[in-house]
């Protein structure tokens, strides 16, 4: 209960959120176990613990709704929270298998104009190795912030380009349509 400095504290007020708080851990001692154990029956133990948790919440939130009898209203208050967790289940499968569906396992690489060489040796790179000289070339992001893009440490980062970087350097080298030399480390990507 919070009050405004100079505010004089309404006894009324706070005997009825007394009153709330001691017959709300009443409503709690009273059917916390038979609650748990509806939802646990119906879902899996995590889903079970997150259905209790939102169920008392919403005493918490609305105790003017929980009737004497309170056992069968928190017993259908759990039945629709479950539900909510079920449909919400079910929407995030259908999104991954959507995703998975429409996102390309491996992304072409970008067309490079007049540079036909550089297109085909990027082409050749594993998806990882090109996304990591994207994103440094030409997103122009510093090795920092290509690492936190790619979830990666710094110094991981600093190894896997210097990699991918000599194995651009290969392939550029390799091709005997490349006007391209092998780029030493300040001048690569």
């Amino acid at each position: 209960m919070q009050r405004s400095r100079g505010q004089a504290c309404n006894p009324g007020a706070v005997a009825g959120h007394l009153l709330f708080v001691a017959s709300a851990e009443d409503l709690y001692q009273a059917h916390a176990v038979a609650v748990r154990a509806y939802a646990l029956r119906r879902s899996s133990p995590a889903d079970a613990d997150d259905a209790c948790a939102e169920v008392w919440a919403i005493v918490c939130r609305r105790p003017e709704r929980v009737p004497e009898d309170a056992a069968p209203w928190l017993f259908g208050t759990a039945r629709r929270v479950l539900a909510n967790q079920r449909r919400g289940h079910r929407r995030l499968a259908a999104l991954r298998e959507r995703m998975a569906r429409d996102v390309p396992a491996d992304i072409d690489p970008p067309a490079i104009p007049g540079d036909h060489a550089l297109a085909a040796a990027l082409a050749a790179l594993s998806p990882s190795d090109r996304e990591l000289l994207m994103l440094i070339a030409w997103e122009e992001l510093t090795p920092a912030q290509a690492a936190a893009a790619l979830g990666l440490r710094t110094g991981t980062l600093a190894v896997r380009l210097h990699r991918a970087r000599t194995r651009l350097s290969a392939e550029l080298a390799g091709r005997p349509d490349s006007s391209h030399r092998t780029l030493t480390a300040a001048e690569a990507p």
